[in-house]
């Protein structure tokens, strides 16, 4: 099953956009093909973990989406490249800069609650990361940081 950050960007990835219940799926399914059973608290806590990271990052629409985060380098993990012909996953755009501008904002209030030299460092490292990732300026969450 797709353990790493980038594993679980390649999943979502590979649909361009999923749910969080859609992507719970698609590692299910990736426990099942791989002999093992899924746990879904375990799953839901990588899920977390990855979108706390900027591996997977969150858009609000008619519904919530997960899509591959600035951070990310997304690979696909074993037997993922079956997923699109076991699930039925609609096709969803998302407009990155719109995305990107959201996860600045996001990066304003960490940066404003920060405590701690390391939490500013990958504050300031992901600040450089969505502004290749999504062309936006990120800048001021450096000054925050400063």
């Amino acid at each position: 099953m797709a353990t790493s950050h980038d594993e679980l960007a390649g999943v979502v990835d590979l649909f361009g956009a999923l749910t969080h219940e859609e992507l719970r799926e698609a590692l299910s399914e990736l426990a099942f093909k791989a002999g093992r059973e899924a746990n879904e608290e375990a799953i839901s806590g990588r899920i977390a973990a990855a979108t706390e990271a900027y591996a997977l990052v969150e858009w609000e629409g008619e519904e919530t989406l997960l899509l591959p985060g600035p951070t990310a380098f997304p690979e696909l993990p074993p037997d993922a490249t079956d997923l699109p012909h076991i699930m039925s996953v609609p096709d969803r755009e998302v407009d990155r800069s719109v995305l990107g501008e959201r996860v600045v904002e996001e990066l304003l209030t960490a940066a404003e609650a920060s405590d701690g030299e390391d939490e500013r460092t990958e504050l300031r490292e992901v600040s450089y990361d969505v502004e290749a990732w999504a062309n936006v300026d990120a800048s001021e969450v450096r000054t925050r940081l400063d």
